[in-house]
């Protein structure tokens, strides 16, 4: 059985048909085969964003093989309910939304489990630090985790898009489907909530 990458569908332009592959379809093209049937068209959708929701994951759980399963849970949900999805609205937000709560429920379940911080978005200070850079390094993402930890739901969700994701303004607005003046003010607040949640966190670490 061919795979997704090397599938394609003819399209007709006048002229004479064209075989476009299955890869290079808008989300929308794919989310219509989906809704028709075609379980091979919601490959290219998962290629396409799996990178970007386990790195959202991993945000939130702080542990790598977490954010993967969490993610491909997302996929799964999100094929389930696919036939009920407008394909003329944006896919990524919908599957945030699904992926968000997937992970809020996993916090839920497993606070204590958040005992490694972000290794995988939070780097060290430099390509090859000494012991002490090391240490200092591995005791600040500590940190830093423990105050994201105790963010609510808005404030963790973005600054995870913004400070771990790289996301802009315009690509957080269009994830949460909010007004980009509203991404502004909601990433200004959170950052001052998260400096006043490491204040006695960095003075208990002495």
């Amino acid at each position: 059985m061919a795979t997704a990458a090397e599938m394609s569908i003819p399209i007709c332009p006048p002229g004479g048909e064209v075989r476009v592959p299955i890869q290079e379809l808008v989300d929308r093209d794919l989310i219509l085969r989906c809704q028709g049937g075609d379980r091979a068209a919601f490959e290219p959708i998962v290629l396409r964003y799996m990178r970007r929701a386990a790195a959202f994951a991993l945000g939130w759980t702080g542990n790598r093989d977490d954010a993967l399963d969490l993610s491909q849970e997302a996929f799964a949900r999100s094929y389930k309910a696919i036939r009920r999805f407008d394909p003329d609205r944006p896919f990524y937000p919908w599957f945030h939304r699904i992926l968000k709560n997937l992970c809020i429920n996993h916090i839920g379940r497993a606070r204590n489990r958040h005992e490694v911080p972000l290794e995988e978005t939070y780097p060290a200070r430099s390509a090859n630090p000494s012991p002490l850079e090391f240490t200092e390094g591995e005791e600040r993402k500590r940190m830093v985790w423990e105050g994201i930890c105790q963010l609510n739901e808005l404030e963790r969700e973005i600054l995870i898009l913004r400070e771990f994701q790289d996301y802009s303004y315009s690509e957080i607005a269009r994830v949460l489907d909010i007004p980009k003046g509203t991404v502004m003010s909601r990433l200004h607040n959170a950052r001052k909530r998260l400096r006043e949640k490491l204040i006695p966190i960095m003075e208990r670490q002495g």
